[in-house]
């Protein structure tokens, strides 16, 4: 009988430890420094607002605009077509990765 009680001992103490990690995750902040609003540059606020945004919200809005506006390329999803307010954005460019779309909101950024 000794041997069941040590057998059903077992699995709380795994129970318990599963239930800290899973607290520990949940008690994790986010960076403050991608809180931080941010003011947009003229090019910027035409495409997604005036308002100052974090960086993880304008990068959300410029998303939400190509999508609403149907601007990422047909054959090559990684690429985003220009529009009049988006060739401004992106230098002259007709076309960009969406890897450069954060040297795009960086360069378009203030504090």
């Amino acid at each position: 009988m000794a041997k069941k009680a040590v057998k059903k001992a077992a699995p709380k103490k795994a129970a318990k430890k599963a239930v800290k990690k899973v607290a520990k995750k949940a008690a994790r902040k986010p960076n403050a420094a991608f809180m931080a609003p941010l003011n947009l540059s003229d090019a910027l606020a035409a495409v997604i607002g005036n308002k100052p945004l974090p960086r993880t919200q304008i990068i959300k809005k410029i998303w939400e605009y190509i999508k609403k506006n149907k601007l990422q390329d047909s054959k090559n999803r990684r690429m985003i077509n220009a529009d009049e307010k988006l060739k401004v954005l992106f230098a002259g460019k007709k076309q960009i990765s969406m890897f450069d779309l954060a040297k795009i909101v960086n360069i378009n950024v203030k504090k």
